[in-house]
């Protein structure tokens, strides 16, 4: 009987402190490496002004935002005068607190991260507002002016429109599909 209310007790105490949530974070970034080295691992390297950000959400139902930039400079993987970024929402999803309007030194990588593959720009990499960004520019010297005259704000809503015409196309054949089935068993 003893040894029985001693493992209550044990279980109760263990419940207890197992039950507090231990804080933790989905996005750990180790010690920030040196703008050669950023500039060497990433796929694109630019400088430009924030026009337009849209929250997102993939198929898989991520959410993310994407950022649609003027671009003013480029030092590697960018030629055209606009391009999009994406990145998380925050919160420990890795993702870069852009402002619109802001001007920023973006170092960006293609992956998957968010669910389809583009470039994508997080906390973890240099990127950083311009104006804080000085001493990267020193190092990187003179970026060049893009070459490939572009507008992509239609791409902003075109993948969202595309993404919704996919959904109700697999609804409403789902919904034939229930029709169907239901007219054959009345036969």
């Amino acid at each position: 009987m003893i040894f029985l209310r001693k493992a209550m007790i044990l279980l109760t105490f263990i419940f207890i402190i197992g039950s507090f949530p231990s804080i933790t974070s989905a996005c750990s970034c180790a010690e920030l490496s040196s703008v050669e080295e950023e500039l060497e691992r990433s796929d694109a390297v630019f400088s430009g002004k924030v026009l337009d950000i849209k929250e997102k959400r993939s198929l898989k139902g991520y959410t993310y935002k994407s950022v649609l930039f003027e671009v003013t400079n480029t030092w590697k993987g960018v030629e055209q005068t606009q391009i999009l970024i994406t990145t998380g929402e925050g919160d420990g999803d890795c993702g870069f607190n852009f402002t619109e309007g802001n001007e920023y030194l973006v170092y960006a990588n293609e992956s998957t991260m968010y669910g389809a593959k583009s470039l994508v720009s997080i906390i973890c990499s240099r990127t950083n507002e311009l104006s804080s960004s000085q001493n990267d520019l020193v190092v990187l010297g003179e970026g060049e002016i893009p070459i490939e005259e572009v507008n992509l704000s239609g791409e902003q809503t075109r993948n969202q429109i595309l993404i919704w015409t996919s959904l109700g196309l697999a609804i409403f054949i789902v919904i034939l599909i229930i029709l169907n089935r239901r007219k054959r068993r009345k036969n």
